[in-house]
């Protein structure tokens, strides 16, 4: 996500870097590591209260809500992080575990639990989640705010 920062740990960017990540981390209770490869687009509509892995892949176009975890799993068949699609929206409270993968074009409901793979095309709710695919269907339309087309 954040390439920008170059010139390594010595350098001005990733100084000011650290400055800012410890600054609105405090504030606002959202860890965003430089080390999480994130798409053009993201939107963070309110931004609280939300955690992502370092080793967590998110696609363009994905909007999160607060509350959101998107973290790993550290034992199991589902050992690692999620990788995320293109255009998927995270409602608020969502989690996000293991080593999955969630498909482009997924509506991801308030207060879902999500430890499995996600087709395209879906919209996923409840805990344990219920997955309902809509092949054709733009299932995040009017939802993905400023839409950044890649």
């Amino acid at each position: 996500m954040i390439d920008y920062v170059g010139g390594g740990k010595k350098g001005f960017l990733y100084i000011l870097y650290r400055v800012l990540f410890r600054k609105y981390k405090s504030k606002n209770h959202i860890e965003l590591s430089r080390e999480c490869e994130i798409g053009k687009g993201l939107y963070i509509g309110h931004p609280y209260g939300i955690t992502i892995n370092p080793a967590a892949k998110i696609g363009c176009n994905c909007n999160i809500h607060k509350g959101v975890t998107i973290g790993q799993e550290n034992r199991g068949k589902r050992k690692g992080t999620p990788v995320i699609g293109n255009d998927v929206w995270i409602g608020i409270n969502s989690t996000i575990v293991g080593n999955i993968t969630i498909g482009d074009d997924v509506l991801i409901a308030a207060n879902t639990f999500v430890n499995c793979d996600i087709p395209n095309h879906s919209i996923v709710f409840g805990s344990p989640c219920i997955i309902k695919t809509k092949p054709g269907c733009n299932v995040t339309e009017g939802y993905i705010n400023r839409k950044c087309i890649v």
